[in-house]
């Protein structure tokens, strides 16, 4: 039988957002553009440091301490330094985050499978920043919730965020397809009885560890399509 979900939750940073040209922020204050995605691991890995010890921290208050730190140091090392102070360019950059655009299949895709399902989503970030976004993109009208972990015990990949999304959906777990490019992610709803769905765009392996999607998709475009299949 055909799976067709009652719900499709995505993860923002990454999955709706295109977090690439943050790079160019970090070069406009004399960092290398890989910087970018340095800074976004480190905040990963410190929410969920925090979260495994039971604290719920923003999103914002740890990409600001971190980005803070990280120009910093780069300040204290660097013999040059004529791009501004630390401070500036760390709102600069924050700014850049806040203000980042949809990707490029994203608007097609969201509008495709918002006639297949409701749609919401479940982000470690700011619900006020996944409704920025989706303003933006012009797309926010198909979304029927805007979900954060600042609302839930914990930073997803740990159950209780999932299970706060089952319970202000309304539905079951098993009702909602998880829609996500990082496979902690998908490995997260799996365990928390969601079907998955792993947005693989850069034709990346997914780690053995984590457990396997139920669909794998090169966008979300590619996603819609595969569902309105299956219907």
């Amino acid at each position: 039988m055909a799976y067709v979900p009652a719900v499709i939750v995505f993860d923002v940073n990454g999955t709706l957002s295109d977090i690439g040209p943050l790079g160019a922020a970090f070069t406009r204050c004399g960092m290398p553009a890989d910087s970018a995605q340095l800074w976004f691991t480190e905040i990963l890995r410190d929410g969920f440091a925090l979260a495994a010890a039971g604290d719920n921290v923003a999103f914002a208050d740890i990409a600001s301490d971190s980005l803070q730190r990280m120009l910093n140091n780069k300040s204290a090392t660097s013999a040059r330094n004529n791009t501004g102070n630390t401070t500036e360019q760390a709102k600069r950059i924050m700014t850049a985050l806040n203000d980042l655009a949809l990707h490029p299949d994203a608007t097609d895709g969201i509008v495709a499978l918002g006639r297949i399902a409701e749609l919401v989503t479940l982000s470690n970030g700011a619900a006020s920043v996944a409704e920025a976004l989706l303003t933006r993109g012009e797309v926010r009208d198909t979304f029927s919730l805007l979900l954060s972990v600042q609302d839930a015990p914990r930073w997803k990949p740990a159950l209780q965020a999932y299970e706060y999304a089952v319970r202000k959906c309304g539905k079951t777990a098993q009702e909602m397809l998880l829609v996500a490019v990082h496979p902690w992610d998908i490995h997260g709803g799996h365990a928390a009885g969601m079907r998955t769905a792993w947005i693989n765009r850069s034709g990346a392996a997914y780690p053995s560890y984590f457990a396997e999607p139920d669909i794998v998709a090169n966008d979300l475009v590619s996603l819609a399509e595969g569902l309105c299949a299956t219907r």
